[in-house]
C-alpha cells in the first residue's frame, strides 16, 4: 500500500480539512453565542430587581461566592457583604428603575449602558461590566457616567 498523496488527493484532503474546521468554528461560535444570551438574560434579571426588589436575599442568590465589585468611586475588588453594605444598602430604596439603553455579550463578559432614576425622578447614567460565571455574576466593574452618579449622591445634589 502506497502511504504517497498526490497534490490533487492532498488539495482535496486540504479542502477537506478547511471546511471541517469551517463547520467546528461555527459550531464554537453558535455555542459561545447561546452562552453569550444567556448570561444577558442573566444580567437583564439583575438590573430589573432594582426597580422591584428591596429584599438583599435575590440579588444575594444571583452573585458568585468569590463576587467583586470595582468602580471609580473607590471601591477595588469590595466583597459581597461590602457591596451590600456600601453601594446596595444606600441605594436600593432610593432607585425607581435601570433602564437598558444598551447591552452587548461575549462569552463571559456583558456590558451595560443603562439610565437609572431615582425615586423623586432624578436621573443618572453608568456603563458596567459584568462577568458570569457558572450562572452566577462573578464581578462587576461600575463606570460612572459623571460625578457621583448613583442613587444616593444624585438625590443629595441640589436642583
Amino acid at each position: 500500500m502506497s502511504t504517497t498523496l498526490s497534490r490533487r488527493k492532498l488539495f482535496k484532503a486540504g479542502g477537506g480539512v478547511l471546511a471541517g474546521a469551517a463547520l467546528v468554528s461555527t459550531a464554537a461560535g453558535a455555542q459561545a453565542a447561546d452562552q453569550g444570551a444567556v448570561n444577558e438574560a442573566l444580567v437583564r434579571v439583575w438590573y430589573g430587581l432594582w426597580a422591584s426588589q428591596r429584599d438583599w436575599a435575590p440579588y444575594d442568590a444571583m452573585l458568585a461566592d468569590d463576587f467583586a465589585f470595582s468602580s471609580t468611586n473607590g471601591e477595588d475588588h469590595i466583597g459581597k457583604a461590602e457591596f451590600k453594605a456600601n453601594c446596595w444598602a444606600p441605594n436600593v430604596n432610593l432607585t425607581k428603575s435601570l433602564d437598558i439603553e444598551l447591552i452587548m455579550s461575549k462569552g463571559d463578559e456583558v456590558v451595560v449602558k443603562y439610565l437609572g432614576r431615582t425615586t423623586s425622578g432624578k436621573g443618572f447614567r453608568n456603563v458596567e461590566l459584568l462577568r458570569v460565571r457558572g450562572g452566577r455574576i462573578e464581578s462587576i466593574e461600575c463606570y460612572f457616567g459623571g460625578k457621583s452618579t448613583f442613587p444616593a449622591a444624585v438625590e443629595a445634589q441640589k436642583t
